[in-house]
């Protein structure tokens, strides 16, 4: 650092054309500012600079970057705003909610990990000698757990989600391109599987529960149709309200003979006492009296009439008629389960194919040298103005 400063001091001077003396004197003053610096400024700023410089400049690893983009999609869904979201929603397309961030904690799971470094292949990727030991995993071969091999890998894959467009980037940083680009590619097609098997079990939950209500309901009515067939069957009657009609009119015609046989037989009682047609008629009266009585009977006259088995009839009929509705009704929502199954659909549409990147992209070396530059410099001025404050508090 001196003779730096000493070599610039006198080229300084001899650009100017001073005399030996005089550059003698600039260089013994260029002495002396880097004198007064003291050992902090070397301390705070030259050591973390210097370091910097070695890392940067012959220990740090080349690390490429493999980007993929991709959208979650499902149909009738709200879209979002922006140029994207106008395009999609135009096409009847918008981004779904759940299935984003279950791709991305997916991508970021153990899961995910554990599916990507089958055969080890992650731990020998980012555990390669050819890494430097400041970035290699497991450098001193002392913790290759799992654990720390996913610790690791959370700082070498990276999601982001942006909400405007619904476009999420995945990114993943290695040390070689055909690795960045593998994994990049595996990941990717990993979150498809799981979007697509999140969507079929969905419509497969939904479609499943409707078509078991539909079949609950076809049981209930062939059961209930098949007791109403029972029924018919144990009491010969196919309706007891239209066979009461029809015993009614029944009953209604015989009671009319009646009268008329009767009406006969009183006139002939009154005009001809000893004709040979009132014990005819006499026996007329007594048979239609007894149809009457027995056609009665079998309405109202007890368990076995149709009276009593209008009562059963009617239950099982209702049950027949209810399971029928249940039946619509299920058939109804077994058709607007798979409409809605439709709308439940999601895939993963890429937007970007994972890239094969041809060039480091970090480490920055310069940026992150300059960066340790500067932040010496102000802790460094920090400091320098505590010690000042505390010098003056002192005298």
């Amino acid at each position: 650092m001196l003779n730096r400063t000493s070599s610039l001091s006198e080229t300084e001077a001899a650009e100017r054309g001073l005399p030996a003396a005089e550059q003698s004197s600039l260089l013994a003053r260029g002495v002396e500012r880097v004198r007064k610096l003291g050992p902090l400024f070397f301390g705070v700023v030259g050591v973390p600079t210097l370091l910097a410089l070695i890392y940067y400049g012959l220990f740090a690893s080349d690390v490429y970057v493999s980007e993929s983009r991709f959208v979650v999609r499902a149909p009738e869904r709200a879209s979002s705003a922006g140029n994207l979201g106008v395009l999609l929603r135009s096409a009847g397309w918008g981004s779904a909610g759940s299935e984003v961030y279950a791709a991305r904690d997916y991508i970021l799971s153990r899961d995910a990990l554990g599916q990507l470094n089958k055969d080890d292949a992650v731990a020998n990727a980012y555990g390669s000698p050819t890494v430097s030991i400041f970035d290699r995993f497991n450098p001193l071969s002392l913790n290759g757990s799992k654990e720390s091999l996913y610790q690791y890998y959370l700082r070498k894959v990276s999601v982001a989600h942006d909400t405007t467009s619904s476009i999420m980037t995945l990114q993943v940083r290695a040390y070689t391109p055909e690795a960045a680009h593998r994994f990049n590619t595996i990941l990717l097609s990993r979150a498809e599987n799981l979007v697509n098997g999140l969507s079929v079990r969905a419509q497969g939950d939904l479609i499943r529960l409707a078509q078991s209500e539909v079949d609950k309901a076809q049981q209930k009515v062939t059961a209930t149709a098949l007791a109403l067939a029972r029924f018919r069957d144990r009491s010969g009657v196919v309706d007891p309200g239209q066979q009461a009609s029809v015993q009614l009119q029944m009953i209604s015609k015989l009671q009319d003979e009646l009268i008329a046989t009767r009406m006969r037989l009183v006139q002939l009682k009154r005009l001809a006492a000893d004709n040979p047609q009132i014990p005819v008629l006499e026996a007329g009266v007594r048979s239609l009296q007894g149809e009457i009585e027995q056609e009665t009977a079998k309405i109202v006259g007890g368990r076995e009439s149709l009276a009593g088995s209008a009562v059963q009839y009617q239950r099982v009929l209702l049950d027949n008629q209810f399971a029928e509705k249940q039946l619509a009704a299920a058939m109804a929502a077994f058709e607007e389960a798979r409409s809605e199954a439709q709308r439940k659909q999601a895939y993963v549409e890429r937007i970007v194919e994972p890239s094969m990147p041809d060039e480091a992209l970090e480490p920055r070396r310069v940026r992150g040298i300059l960066t340790a530059f500067v932040v010496g410099l102000v802790v460094w001025g920090v400091i320098s103005m505590l010690i000042a404050g505390v010098r003056e508090h002192r005298d």
